[in-house]
């Protein structure tokens, strides 16, 4: 049931309407537990059970955390629930990847493997809702929550519908509260949700679905038959895809949320504004980059270990984060490749020489800082041909290709730079306004004539722009 389909809109509507007719939290969060397991259902009903039997578990053991009072108890149950859950994340993600591998560096030096490759759909949201529920067990366990007491209620924590599929990754502490907790909604929340889902809609039908036609020309072509050119704007457009599309779904949740009465927490914060790779990071999936820091990056040490602890915990980090995203050497190299530009840049930031500079030149103005946005974001593009190319023969040809003297200006590179400007440009000069007022609902505080100016906008954009195909949300194959 994709967001920017008519049969979800008819099934939030019903949604809505009932939960709104409903006086009680207990018989609004019986509803909205239904309504999320139909939801789910709709995708495959055969994974209820999956998610049903990670529900229980976490709820029982949380519980026996809570009360456990010997350390040695309390680290057994939290190692029972990361264990379980790493097992069933890595069962139905990385079992067929993890095999395929073996079994070719066993022919490789001259056995004859025989481990079974199984045919296993992957669940669609199963990382999500596996971080998820492992940032609760793991946030008892260090008694910075308690847990749930009606078991009703963490499972509509664990599979609350608009973020259920494709984050954010919601901490306990931000939204069992609103769970369990009165809710109210009014005028105001109805206004403040659909400008987010007028914007989630504009950016994933408008900008993600369009960039992917150039996307899927650039990335099905053979290399030898592509300039480097072709594929820097193919790279572009991927950048822009990707973020069409995974921040105009945390905006649709977030919307409908909000006509829900929950307020969901940010996932994206204008990421291409960046200078820094940590800068990027806490802009870009914040909900996943925050809690590869908190659960991850720090209990590995973090930065006090010394430099090359450091830099090793850094690096780690971003490689479990590049496997997260999918089990592929694709996904393995852009997390080196994202843990090398952390390290790399703290690396400049410590030379007190090249750090001055550098500072010296984007405080120089606002064309200079702009000039080392544009810079950074070739980094940032790179990583996204990692992240996107279908093989690691296609990093490597596309990669010799940027290298060599291949740079003929065709017209498709020249089409496909026009389109990219014609769709991004208004998004980006947008952003930076709201940048600059440094207020994500500045447009709700401007006058009436202009928000209904902003939502013509979108309507018109939304029917001009019909994509040729539906494309699925890229993040539901993670």
């Amino acid at each position: 049931m994709l967001f920017n389909t008519f049969l979800f809109f008819a099934f939030l509507a019903v949604v809505v309407a009932v939960y709104h007719q409903l006086r009680s939290v207990r018989l609004q969060n019986s509803w909205l537990l239904l309504c999320s397991y139909v939801f789910y259902g709709a995708w495959d009903w055969r994974f209820l059970g999956l998610i049903l039997l990670s529900t229980v578990i976490d709820y029982f053991i949380s519980h026996g955390i809570h009360r456990a009072e010997a350390p040695t108890q309390r680290k057994r149950l939290v190692t029972l629930s990361i264990v379980t859950n790493l097992t069933l994340l890595g069962v139905f993600k990385y079992y067929g990847f993890f095999v395929t591998e073996l079994n070719d560096l066993l022919s490789l030096i001259g056995l004859a493997p025989n481990i079974p490759l199984l045919n296993i759909v992957l669940p669609v949201g199963i990382s999500f809702y596996t971080f998820q529920t492992l940032s609760y067990t793991i946030d008892i366990y260090r008694r910075q929550n308690e847990p749930c007491e009606n078991f009703f209620d963490f499972a509509l924590y664990v599979s609350f519908f608009p973020q259920l599929v494709a984050g954010p990754i919601e901490r306990s502490t931000n939204l069992l509260p609103q769970i369990v907790g009165q809710r109210t909604s009014g005028a105001g929340d109805f206004r403040e949700g659909l400008y987010y889902i007028a914007s989630g809609l504009f950016k994933k039908v408008v900008i993600a679905d369009n960039m992917a036609v150039l996307v899927n020309h650039v990335f099905a072509t053979p290399v030898s038959e592509l300039s480097a050119v072709e594929i820097i704007v193919g790279t572009y457009a991927f950048a822009f895809q990707i973020y069409g599309d995974f921040a105009g779904y945390s905006l649709i949740a977030k919307g409908v949320a909000r006509w829900l009465g929950f307020d969901l927490m940010w996932n994206f914060n204008h990421p291409y504004f960046s200078l820094t790779p940590s800068e990027f990071w806490n802009r870009w999936h914040i909900s996943l980059s925050s809690w590869l820091r908190d659960y991850l990056y720090i209990p590995l040490g973090g930065n006090r270990g010394g430099t090359v602890m450091t830099y090793r915990n850094l690096m780690a980090t971003m490689v479990i984060g590049g496997l997260w995203h999918g089990a592929g050497w694709p996904f393995v190299l852009w997390g080196l490749y994202q843990g090398l530009l952390l390290v790399v840049f703290r690396v400049g930031e410590g030379v007190d020489a090249l750090a001055r500079q550098c500072r010296r030149f984007v405080d120089a103005g606002p064309v200079f800082r702009w000039l080392a946005v544009f810079g950074f974001f070739q980094f940032v593009c790179y990583g996204w041909m990692l992240f996107r190319a279908e093989s690691f023969d296609q990093i490597v040809q596309m990669t010799s290709v940027l290298f060599s003297s291949r740079y003929e200006v065709t017209d498709f590179a020249i089409f496909a730079l026009q389109q990219i400007l014609l769709l991004t440009l208004p998004l980006l000069l947008f952003e930076a306004w709201i940048e600059r007022r440094q207020d994500r609902l500045a447009l709700l505080k401007v006058s009436a004539p202009k928000l209904a100016a902003f939502y013509g906008y979108v309507v018109i954009n939304l029917l001009l722009w019909v994509p040729p195909a539906k494309q699925v949300f890229i993040y539901f194959q993670f």
